[in-house]
């Protein structure tokens, strides 16, 4: 997915805000979903939600405004009620590795954690390759 830099992104030495970072994994993550067929905000209306119950980000050289940003994610864990992503921030003027990172998504349903649906197991499983 890209991701353009733009001037609210960045901080006052105009290099991305540290925890933008955690935002384009969160967007990534979402249209990685969808293009495997899952759309989180159609089972939110079932009452059914995926939190981050973990994160990991290693900063390795910034981001700066205008950059043009290439973000991947891939699953690399799928278990009964939560599934673990892998996260890369390159920028594509140079292909230089900017941030890597990882989540933990947990499956929830008012509040307590809840066996992932089999439609989405399904296709979760189908992601990893």
């Amino acid at each position: 997915m890209e991701i353009r830099v733009y001037y609210e992104d960045t901080d006052c030495g105009n290099v991305v805000y540290y925890a933008n970072y955690l935002r384009y994994f969160e967007r990534a993550r979402t249209e990685f979903l969808r293009r495997f067929g899952v759309n989180v905000a159609e089972w939110m209306e079932h009452g059914i939600l995926f939190t981050v119950a973990e994160c990991f980000t290693k900063y390795r050289a910034p981001a700066v405004y205008d950059d043009l940003l290439l973000v991947t994610t891939e699953i690399t864990e799928v278990g009964k009620a939560r599934f673990s992503l892998a996260h890369e921030i390159v920028r594509e003027s140079d292909g230089k590795l900017l941030v890597t990172g990882s989540t933990v998504m947990a499956c929830v349903k008012e509040g307590r954690p809840f066996r992932i649906p089999d439609d989405i197991l399904h296709k979760l499983h189908r992601a990893t390759g």
